[in-house]
């Protein structure tokens, strides 16, 4: 009987970056189809691996001061032999474990999409669209919280920065434009996704609803259920944020509203940027932002 190969994989702890690396981890899936998978992650994307196949265990790296949480995290894993390392945090972890082999993300090459450079910590040079995994449990919740019916609107109005949020009245104009009759969206139902503690700002988002067809997707704490969530929706627009990048990882139409960062390197992959003038984003318009969802439906 083969000896069961063990792998460590090291990856984000912000949920956008977390999804832009799981293109690398279904090719290891791929690569490995025997091997057992640990996956060490930020607290905010733990959820993101737990449909991951052939999974032992998610451990949360939970930021410490002096980067003690290197020291926690090795404690966890020191005693393991692993047949490989990959550490897309760039940290030292990987040379002080005993392994077979390591791979260990290189400098950031800025002249290319942060997606197209993941890749070549295993060897790879060429883009690996990210891909989330999930069962029949995450489908279910998720049509429970989007039932059949109208098509869906979904928006993202919340970040985690302030300079990555749009005003959230320029989304109930946004709103208003795409759902009056006889625009693109008459007729849809619309959903507003938000984590826990954007209550208030996905209620203040959905008053620009039409009657009867506001959804609120808050607080759910399964980024599983959301990915599915997104999945039954027609189009995204959100702010540069993570639901920006499961939206896009979900096959949903997705644009993404950008200020200073740059949308060429840190857009969702597979879906579309638009960038405030100058970097600027709250100089960015609803009547902007309307015409690109258009183009984008079109499309």
């Amino acid at each position: 009987m083969t000896p069961t190969q063990r792998i460590l994989f090291i990856t984000a702890t912000r949920i956008g970056d977390a999804v832009m690396t799981t293109g690398v981890l279904k090719a290891l899936i791929e690569q490995y189809p025997a091997a057992r998978f640990t996956i060490a992650c930020g607290p905010l994307a733990a959820s993101l691996f737990a449909a991951v196949p052939r999974l032992d265990c998610v451990i949360v790296v939970r930021k410490r001061l002096a980067d003690l949480h290197w020291w926690s995290l090795w404690r966890e894993v020191r005693g393991t032999h692993w047949d490989l390392v990959v550490d897309l945090r760039r940290s030292l972890l990987a040379y002080t474990l005993r392994a077979d082999r390591r791979c260990v993300l290189g400098p950031a090459d800025p002249s290319k999409p942060r997606v197209a450079t993941l890749p070549s910590v295993i060897g790879i040079d060429q883009p690996l669209a990210p891909f989330v995994f999930t069962d029949e449990r995450h489908a279910m919740a998720a049509a429970a919280r989007i039932p059949d019916g109208a098509p869906v609107l979904a928006l993202g109005p919340v970040a985690s920065l302030p300079e990555k949020t749009w005003a959230q009245q320029r989304f109930q104009t946004l709103v208003r434009l795409l759902t009056a009759p006889g625009a693109p969206c008459a007729g849809w139902r619309v959903a507003v996704f938000g984590g826990p503690g954007d209550e208030a700002g996905v209620a203040d988002v959905l008053t620009a609803a039409p009657a009867g067809a506001g959804i609120a997707v808050v607080a759910e704490p399964d980024l599983l259920t959301v990915h599915a969530a997104l999945a039954r929706c027609r189009a995204f627009v959100g702010n540069d944020s993570g639901l920006s990048h499961l939206a896009a990882a979900a096959g949903v139409p997705t644009l993404a509203v950008f200020g200073d960062t740059d949308p060429e390197r840190y857009a969702p992959w597979g879906g579309q940027a638009v960038q405030g003038p100058g970097g600027d984003l709250q100089a960015l318009t609803a009547e902007t932002v309307a015409a690109r969802v258009i183009k984008l439906l079109a499309a």
